[in-house]
């Protein structure tokens, strides 16, 4: 049973809560059922994509949620996006590539592509939390506890205010979390502070995405 591992657990291609699919559409389900939001301000119209070799976070938390939004071309509608939200207290992040295609008009599509942390010196986020659509990974977990109530204050990082409607859904944690070939869309990231070694942000003519999705 995967509840009763407690370390060194090596799964590849996870995403949502990072438990079976079936457990991991229910903990959505009910973020959306009790109207949990992802974020107190409300995410644009599209998602982005980060690449990143490594991520190794201290005392991950995550639940499922909804993040509320505006849709593309109709600012005045309201979107709804079901996302896991992933915190860390302290999380470090080798050779990272953040991209998001933008439509404009008479000239295509442009790229706005960012990379940090590929100098031997990784970026470095304190308190961040991710709200992600989807995620595939290698990745191991050191003290995991799964069907933990997401408002239960016994952890270091505690769910992102403003996000539960309902401290009892389901979350799961780990006093550490190592990530590897990672490829996440998500739709909104924020941190306490973001350390951006020799950043570099380019605007690309074209479809240059960090990566391509798998067909």
């Amino acid at each position: 049973m995967i509840s009763q591992v407690r370390g060194g657990t090596r799964w590849k291609r996870f995403a949502l809560v990072m438990v079976p699919s079936i457990a991991a559409t229910a903990a959505v389900g009910v973020g959306l059922a009790q109207g949990a939001l992802a974020a107190s301000f409300s995410v644009s119209g599209q998602d982005f994509k980060v690449s990143a070799d490594e991520l190794v976070g201290d005392n991950l938390i995550q639940y499922g949620s909804v993040a509320k939004g505006k849709t593309l071309g109709d600012d005045k509608k309201d979107a709804y996006h079901p996302v896991t939200i992933s915190g860390f207290s302290h999380a470090e992040i080798t050779n990272m590539c953040q991209s998001l295609v933008t439509p404009v008009p008479g000239l295509g599509n442009i790229t706005l592509q960012l990379r940090t942390g590929n100098k031997g010196r990784p970026a470095v986020a304190e308190n961040i939390y991710l709200d992600v659509a989807e995620l595939d990974a290698d990745a191991k977990f050191e003290q995991l506890d799964i069907g933990v109530a997401a408002g239960d204050a016994s952890h270091t990082t505690k769910a992102q205010p403003g996000t539960l409607a309902d401290g009892a859904l389901f979350s799961q944690r780990a006093k550490k979390a190592t990530l590897t070939n990672v490829r996440q869309k998500a739709w909104a990231t924020t941190a306490g502070t973001f350390t951006l070694p020799d950043l570099k942000l380019r605007l690309l003519s074209g479809d240059q995405p960090c990566y391509q999705d798998a067909k």
